[in-house]
């Protein structure tokens, strides 16, 4: 858990790819993908590739997961497709790399790099050489994104009353970067990437606040989940109604969380409502 000596009596947790940014679609499709297909030797099955790896990361109850994990569920998905095997392409997932994905609280490049020096392992080594492929595209491409409507308006707004931090899975330097170009930073207090941990533990910092105090934004079920975890109130920026959605959250959804009238029928309308934005299974699988 980070370290928050509280300053207020709120605590609010954005998520930022997808959410606070519209650099979604930027990074999965110029960035991550291009990596995907280069570093797993998916050249031959391309189309597919970037069919599954959209569904995970943008389109599906997955998006917003960390990198690894995703990475797993994009290759596993292949792997499934009669039209990857029917081109004889063999889609190979390194036990070595589940196996560390299983036992490692931060799923980020200093942990894996650490299991690359001590083990050797190719299937992490690759893994490594993947991610640090796509961190190369991120710094190369992603810059002059500027964050939704409202969004500036309501973390000024919100820093008057609460303690802001960033909860995201994205990695630190690309984070601290990217809120810095935009001129955020200076008021949130702690941002948390991919290498302090999992959402769930960057808001840990709940247990500071009085019980009903902390409310996570974000885009992605996860972030749903990690403010669960937490007993926290959760807002859905919903994909796809970015603006909608924090136009909605501006005008009275920051209201409601500090004259505490959040919880209850108004946050369980928002989440039905989330909950029909991303589907569990890809359009290639559903009977018509």
């Amino acid at each position: 858990m980070i370290d928050i000596t509280p300053k207020h009596d709120f605590l609010v947790g954005i998520d930022s790819d997808g959410c606070a940014f519209d650099t979604m679609e930027l990074k999965h499709k110029e960035c991550f993908c291009p990596n995907h297909i280069k570093h797993w030797d998916l050249q031959g099955v391309s189309k597919y590739a970037r069919e599954s790896a959209d569904f995970v990361n943008l389109y599906s109850k997955s998006r917003g997961i960390n990198r690894f994990p995703a990475l797993v569920e994009v290759l596993g998905w292949l792997q499934k497709r009669p039209e990857v095997k029917a081109r004889g392409v063999k889609i190979d997932i390194p036990q070595s790399l589940l196996d560390w994905i299983d036992r490692e609280t931060k799923l980020g490049n200093p942990a894996l790099e650490k299991a690359v020096e001590e083990t050797g392992d190719p299937g992490l080594a690759r893994a490594l050489a993947w991610s640090n492929g796509i961190n190369q595209s991120v710094a190369d491409m992603v810059r002059g994104v500027p964050p939704f409507p409202f969004v500036r308006e309501s973390i000024v707004r919100l820093s008057e009353q609460a303690d802001v931090i960033v909860v995201s899975a994205t990695p630190q330097e690309a984070l601290v970067r990217e809120w810095q170009e935009h001129d955020l930073e200076k008021h949130v207090v702690a941002i948390c990437g991919q290498e302090i941990g999992a959402k769930a533990e960057s808001l840990g910092a709940a247990a500071k606040y009085p019980a009903g105090h902390t409310l996570m934004i974000g885009d992605a079920p996860g972030d749903h989940k990690a403010a669960v975890a937490n007993d926290a109130l959760f807002f859905p920026i919903n994909p796809g109604a970015e603006e909608a959605s924090w136009k909605r959250f501006y005008e009275e959804a920051i209201d409601r969380f500090f004259a505490g009238t959040f919880t209850g029928e108004y946050q369980q309308a928002l989440l039905d409502e989330f909950d029909t934005y991303l589907p569990e299974k890809p359009p290639w699988t559903v009977e018509k």
